[in-house]
């Protein structure tokens, strides 16, 4: 009898649970501006590895575009993408804005987390603390009952614990943005921003250790997110470094240890929160509660879809736009390729060809003598990953290979837009590299430009394209005849143009400049036989 009756109340908590009741009586959402999943990965997290560790995640959530903070900050809490919300900017002002909501409620917003709340939950203690001034712009200021900003990380979070030892909310929403600034200061991958990250981690400790001494820590429910990620000095872009977020649930009614393998986007965060609280949604809403994080509900089935594997890591790593491998003078190219996935193997090729299960398998470490386009890729059963790329470029000194430079500096009152008139300038200096790149040739911040002369050696007659990615402009030559123009102030843009070359060398010439900010040039080609790639230093001579 006693049997019966725990298996009838087992069913009957599920089934109130299946039927829509409240799993948590608080939940706070912390956002933290720009932190991406390598971010935690490789920094000292010892706060989120406890998250996860006993909670559910993914770290390949998604963003929308473009990757910019309002847009996703927006998607985040009103459960739709800019095609619905219509932020589809840093430039949208509640007053300006090209795309107007398919939906607003009386202040001409797509209706939020916080409104659907209040709407539902007239007497619910709701709140934001943020640290973007941006972000104050995004919701309906009547739908809260404390929305306050301050001048730094270290004094929200002071304000966060104030509000919390005073008021147990039944749902706050939290921004920090000081992980943003050090990806914008540092660059991302860099030391000075996984510091931020650690950083980070230590206030989520804090908020969190509030929530204890407020004792309210057993019934709230966590989710720890970002708007983005980034790469090189940046976001904007569809990259996966910039598009990939983590989504991280912990607390009151989530599984321990579960490693979410259905998608999930950035507006399935406003859903999750409703679904916790018991909340209906909005019909303009797109996102959908994350269930399977949550104890008694089962993952989706996934019927012909695929999901990918992790990408796998080949060493030396890419950093910034620079990618992965490198130049190697006089020396072989040492390989290395890791997997963050387990039970995995690693395939990989030489030739520039998507590897297949049939490819060489990687079992450990090896040299290059020559130059290669190494692509790997990882596999597990019917599970694999998206492909890396690194290219490896091996010379020899003293074989002729080089490419000759000229640097020049604009005057200090010198406001660039486009690649200057080299013919009436004077290099400041001159010199020899090996290949097509600003950042082997000393140079200053900003306003300075390059231009890099050589032979390129044409193996087989046929058709070439070439491509440049330059921050800011550059223009490619073949012979005298311009073949790509990439000109004018810019964040890291690639694009290309194709020429007819006959076998021999051929003069090739690359123009550059840098006006302020970031900076960034490489050169690459393709052709018969030839996947695209660096053009490779071994291929490049000071003479015809």
């Amino acid at each position: 009898m006693k049997k019966l009756l725990m298996i009838a109340l087992f069913f009957g908590a599920f089934l109130l649970i299946q039927a829509g009741s409240q799993i948590a009586k608080h939940v706070i959402v912390i956002g933290i501006d720009g932190m991406s999943p390598d971010g935690i990965i490789n920094a000292n997290t010892p706060v989120m590895d406890e998250m996860i560790k006993r909670g559910s995640h993914t770290m390949k959530a998604r963003a929308v575009l473009p990757t910019s903070s309002s847009t996703n900050w927006a998607s985040m809490i009103m459960g739709a993408g800019p095609e619905q919300h219509g932020i589809t900017s840093n430039g949208w002002e509640p007053d300006d804005f090209i795309l107007p909501p398919v939906v607003a409620g009386d202040n001409l917003l797509f209706p939020t987390i916080f409104s659907a709340i209040r709407n539902q939950k007239p007497e619910a203690e709701i709140a934001t603390i943020y640290h973007w001034t941006g972000f104050g712009r995004l919701f309906e200021k009547d739908a809260l009952n404390y929305d306050v900003t301050a001048d730094s990380e270290y004094e929200t979070t002071k304000l966060i614990e104030d509000y919390l030892s005073s008021k147990r909310p039944l749902f706050l929403f939290i921004q920090l943005d000081h992980v943003d600034g050090a990806g914008h200061h540092y660059g991302h991958g860099t030391k000075g921003y996984y510091r931020s990250v650690e950083s980070a981690d230590s206030l989520i400790g804090r908020i969190v250790q509030s929530t204890k001494d407020a004792g309210i820590f057993e019934e709230t429910l966590f989710l720890v997110t970002s708007d983005h990620g980034g790469i090189g000095y940046g976001h904007g872009g569809e990259t996966l470094e910039e598009m990939e977020i983590p989504f991280i649930l912990y607390g009151k009614g989530v599984k321990q240890g579960h490693k979410i393998s259905h998608p999930v986007y950035t507006y399935d965060n406003a859903a999750t929160c409703a679904f916790a609280l018991n909340i209906e949604r909005p019909y303009a809403w797109i996102g959908r509660p994350v269930k399977s994080a949550f104890e008694g509900f089962e993952s989706p089935k996934i019927l012909n879809e695929k999901t990918f594997l992790s990408k796998p890591i080949i060493y030396p790593k890419k950093k910034f736009y620079d990618p992965a491998g490198g130049l190697f003078v006089d020396k072989n190219a040492n390989v290395k390729i890791e997997s963050v996935d387990e039970n995995v193997e690693i395939r990989y090729t030489l030739d520039g060809s998507n590897p297949t299960k049939e490819s060489k398998l990687y079992t450990g470490e090896f040299e290059l003598s020559e130059s290669a386009v190494l692509i790997a890729k990882t596999f597990r059963g019917d599970e694999e990953s998206l492909i890396e790329k690194a290219y490896y470029r091996v010379i020899e000194s003293g074989d002729g290979n080089g490419v000759k430079y000229n640097y020049y500096k604009g005057e200090e009152d010198a406001k660039w837009e486009y690649l200057p008139a080299f013919e009436s300038m004077i290099p400041v200096k001159s010199g020899q590299v090996y290949e097509f790149r600003m950042n082997v040739i000393d140079h200053r911040e900003s306003y300075y430009a390059i231009s890099y002369d050589s032979y390129l050696q044409i193996d087989k007659t046929g058709e070439y394209k070439f491509y440049t990615a330059s921050d800011d402009g550059s223009i490619l030559y073949i012979n005298g005849n311009e073949v790509i123009n990439n000109d004018g102030n810019h964040g890291v843009i690639e694009r290309s143009g194709s020429i007819e070359l006959e076998e021999g060398r051929h003069k090739i010439r690359v123009t550059y400049y840098n006006g302020y900010g970031g900076a960034w040039l490489d050169a690459f080609y393709k052709g018969p036989g030839i996947a695209k790639q660096i053009i490779p230093a071994n291929k490049l001579y000071l003479s015809k």
